[in-house]
């Protein structure tokens, strides 16, 4: 890859058996209560495979936002759902299969020309989206080990 632009640290702790609290590197965003579902966790907040969909969500309405803009279109309502599969890989183990996106900008009938033109290049502007396309290189460590 490339020169790092920037970089950010977060930190998660647990608080439960698959609860943890996510900590971000801003005073000012709140912590954030992650957890599994049943049967190994309690639910009591999204998953991290549910955070995953909503970053791919966001990014790719957010990128869809910014093209518009400069296409001089105004959007009203931006929306965008995200469907994930869970699947099984060939040794058993739980992945992501694919991720369904679907973008609803709200346009008005004399915006939809303007906007055609952002459908060619929105997606690779997407950090989040882009970025889990292609894999991201995750180094791992675990201390005392």
């Amino acid at each position: 890859m490339s020169d790092v632009v920037s970089s950010f640290s977060i930190s998660t702790e647990q608080v439960g058996a698959y609860e943890f609290r996510v900590k971000f590197d801003k005073d000012h965003y709140p912590d954030l209560t992650m957890d599994e579902p049943a049967p190994l966790g309690k639910d009591t907040g999204p998953s991290p495979v549910r955070i995953l969909a909503a970053a791919v969500g966001n990014c790719l309405a957010a990128s869809l936002v910014f093209c518009a803009a400069k296409r001089g279109v105004q959007i009203k309502s931006m929306r965008a759902s995200v469907r994930a599969e869970i699947v099984r890989n060939e040794n058993k183990r739980l992945r992501v299969g694919r991720m369904e996106v679907e973008i609803d900008p709200g346009l008005e009938a004399e915006s939809i020309e303007k906007m055609k033109a952002c459908l060619p290049a929105f997606e690779d502007f997407c950090t989040v989206t882009a970025s889990v396309r292609q894999g991201i290189d995750i180094v791992t460590r675990v201390k005392g080990l």
